[in-house]
């Protein structure tokens, strides 16, 4: 009954309303251009009415938080209940100056640990591998065996605190090392919290940090979920990522699709090991990019929600509500970054910031000021750090529920979003699903589209971007310090990778790689093997080689 008052009563606002004097006058009202558009290039109406909300939406699509299908939260208390973790990512050079950076940032307040690695670890090579030359540390931290991971967490128990750690094809291998490194410390398996990147599929479509071939590659992320599932139930096997199909230059929406699209295939893979939905679908977790777009962001935060819970419950007929729910970390937009007076980017960060928490974000990441120059210094890390500090305790976001849920503009906004992305599921599925999209080179395709028609947007001045295209100060000097590494890192790294070898169990590396190859080639579940592979200390590359072997290597198809 009431909810049939509610719909009349909504009806008859937006009849009076589409009949008003205000309504006429601003029809005729000049504007400072003749288009809007979101960051997607999403036409932008001048004004958004109860017209633009259907009965269906209201009453089936909004709901309550915390409740199906969780389009206003997945909590009933939402912030007021528990504050997002603060989570910053950090990793540069040698371990030790990496586990400096933790303590300090555990000091400064941050919530949890986020790794980052340097992209010899993240191609499966050591550091004194000839492949390495020149990229030791300079996008995260080098983690060429266990001794590394020992140091990476030195004196921070595993036991207390929770790590993400942003790595793919080596994934399985590196979650070994922390494995091992928590048995060291006395922290068994079950008592491990955290999440494991481990998203194979936008390898193959944004960020293309793949080794082995599409099969093998999915192969070894349903190990590790299969694993998790069994040993380590506080653990995030995968987080299906679309912050770096976003950094690829997608829309919001090919964003969304995109990742939801791969997160339903590793749903699949899982079921045909023989999983069952509700034993693992609760540790699935999300990472999505928060762009400049204020309101879009927002939308593609709440779709998301929407259409997880719905694909989970009425398409695979999980029964937990806990498997549901798309729980996700944030993390602002790197690529909206500018080396052009990299102080305003403060500013950008916070306004990407507010909305991934009024959006609902689980935990969060913020960008530091000098992140289009060089890694984070000590300075822009603490700042990027208190600007969600101010956000929880001085802007009142967090004080009550999903401030903005109701609004005609935002859930129109997510109505479309949701539609878009149903679009994009139809037409991966008339290639046969998202291996075959991948293969045929058509996710790859339209996100290139995308990024070349923003790129020409900008050229055209018909998206402003502050510093670059308009408002430029050609004379401003750099006035941040940037970070310098230890100079000495390098050798000490080599060094030890060196030492390593020569004072270890080179028998027993010799079996455990052995068995690993003998896993590799059969149907076992290869954590159990890399997982001892770690013990006796083979090395990063030494493992990675032997699944190469085993594997092969992919070379994507050429998009012409």
């Amino acid at each position: 009954m009431f909810d049939s008052l509610f719909l009349d009563a909504l009806q008859n606002q937006a009849e009076r309303w589409e009949a008003t004097t205000l309504n006429k006058t601003l029809a005729k009202a000049p504007e400072r251009r003749d288009t809007f558009i979101t960051e997607s290039s999403r036409p932008i109406e001048r004004l958004y009415t109860p017209l633009d909300v259907s009965e269906l939406d209201y009453m089936r699509d909004l709901g309550l938080p915390g409740e199906y299908p969780f389009t206003r939260g997945i909590h009933a208390t939402g912030h007021r209940g528990k504050l997002w973790t603060m989570r910053m990512f950090a990793g540069f050079g040698t371990a030790e100056e990496t586990n400096s950076r933790f303590k300090y940032l555990l000091e400064q307040g941050n919530m949890g640990l986020s790794v980052a690695f340097d992209l010899p670890t993240l191609m499966g090579y050591d550091t004194d591998a000839p492949e390495s030359l020149g990229e030791f540390g300079k996008c995260g931290v080098a983690v060429s065996s266990l001794k590394d991971m020992e140091i990476l967490f030195d004196g921070i128990p595993l036991d207390q605190v929770s790590t993400s750690m942003t790595i793919n094809s080596p994934a399985a291998v590196i979650w070994a090392y922390y494995i091992v490194t928590a048995e060291k410390q006395g922290v068994s398996m079950d008592k491990l919290r955290g999440t494991l990147q481990n998203d194979i599929l936008k390898e193959f479509t944004a960020q293309k940090e793949y080794i082995f071939p599409p099969e093998p590659s999915m192969r070894l992320v349903t190990d590790t979920i299969e694993f998790a599932t069994r040993h380590l139930p506080q653990w995030n096997s995968v987080s299906i990522s679309g912050y770096h199909i976003r950094e690829a230059g997608s829309t919001a929406a090919q964003e969304l699709a995109f990742t939801l699209a791969d997160g339903i295939e590793y749903v699949k893979w899982a079921l045909k090991r023989g999983l069952d939905i509700d034993e693992f679908a609760p540790r699935l977790s999300y990472f999505f990019n928060v762009h400049n777009d204020f309101f879009e962001e927002i939308a593609k935060l709440r779709a998301a929600r929407r259409i997880w819970a719905r694909e989970m419950r009425e398409t695979f007929g999980a029964k937990d509500p806990r498997s549901w729910l798309c729980r996700f970390h944030c993390q602002t937009a790197g690529v909206s970054l500018t080396a052009q007076q990299p102080e305003i980017n403060v500013a950008r960060v916070a306004m990407q910031a507010l909305a991934a928490v009024l959006g609902g974000a689980q935990s969060l990441h913020t960008n530091s000021m000098d992140e289009a120059l060089a890694l984070p210094s000590e300075h822009a890390v603490t700042i990027a750090l208190r600007t969600q500090q101010i956000i929880a305790h001085e802007t009142g976001a967090a004080n009550t529920i999903d401030p903005l849920g109701g609004s005609y503009f935002v859930e129109k906004l997510t109505n479309d979003m949701e539609a878009e992305v149903y679009e994009y599921f139809r037409r991966i599925e008339e290639f046969g699903g998202v291996l075959p999209a991948i293969e045929a080179g058509y996710i790859q395709q339209e996100i290139a589209d995308s990024a070349f028609r923003h790129a020409r947007e900008m050229d055209r001045k018909e998206r402003i971007i502050v510093g670059v295209n308009e408002y430029a100060d050609p004379d401003a000097e750099l006035r941040i310090p940037i970070l310098e590494m230890d100079p000495q890192g390098y050798d000490r790294q080599v060094n030890r990778l060196k030492e390593l070898r020569e004072t270890r169990d080179n028998e027993r590396v010799r079996q455990a790689l052995d068995n690993l190859r003998q896993a590799c080639l059969g149907t076992e579940n290869t954590m159990p093997y890399l997982i001892e592979c770690a013990r006796v200390y083979a090395t990063l590359q030494e493992t990675m080689d032997v699944m190469r072997e085993v594997f092969g290597i992919y070379h994507e198809r050429q998009i012409i």
